[in-house]
């Protein structure tokens, strides 16, 4: 069985349409610091491709020195890409409960990386996972944790490592990937 129909994995986005939203997540992040605390989704500059205003999920991470700052997403389109992304922006920023707020004076010292979601779909076989490609979603129970698919190729882990640290992620047992009321999901994403 093949990897799960992904409406991303098409998706090709010029360069002026990356620089568009990486502009959008520094903007709805600066525009917080200038006091505008509510985020003015009528004020966002709508963009010039379409594609932008498809209903997909995206994740927009922080880090700082290679270091992860700040993580936030949704994994299904909640409205339009481009506004998604903005609040995904200001969530990573202010609202991940793993770290403090991002302070004015070290928003300069960011990198900015925004994970396009594909559909979320149940995988059929852990076999085949592939590293760099596949992200995944452990849910047992209340609990859930997911992991995007280059976590695991930056890490270097290896299918095996990539399910247990899942796990680790939903608050499971590294082993409970095996388990027959774990539900595993898959979902490409287009990531830059």
């Amino acid at each position: 069985m093949a990897s799960p129909k992904n409406d991303v994995t098409n998706l090709c986005l010029a360069q002026t349409d990356k620089d568009y939203l990486k502009q959008l997540v520094k903007t709805s992040i600066t525009s917080y610091f200038e006091g505008q605390h509510a985020l003015d989704e009528n004020a966002v500059p709508k963009p010039e491709n379409p594609l932008l205003a498809q209903e997909l999920g995206a994740f927009v991470t922080l880090t700082k020195n290679g270091e992860l700052r700040g993580c936030i997403g949704n994994v299904v389109g909640q409205g339009a890409l481009y506004l998604t992304i903005a609040r995904m922006a200001r969530a990573a920023a202010f609202e991940d409960p793993r770290f403090p707020q991002v302070s004015q004076t070290e928003f300069s010292e960011l990198s900015i990386e925004i994970s396009i979601m594909g559909p979320l779909t149940i995988c059929p076989d852990t076999a085949l996972i592939e590293i760099g490609k596949h992200g995944l979603i452990m849910q047992c129970g209340a609990r859930s944790g997911l992991l995007l698919p280059q976590v695991a190729k930056d890490w270097c882990w290896d299918r095996q490592t990539f399910l247990e640290q899942t796990c680790i992620k939903a608050g499971l047992q590294p082993h409970m990937w095996k388990h027959p009321d774990t539900k595993i999901y898959w979902f490409e994403a287009y990531v830059f």
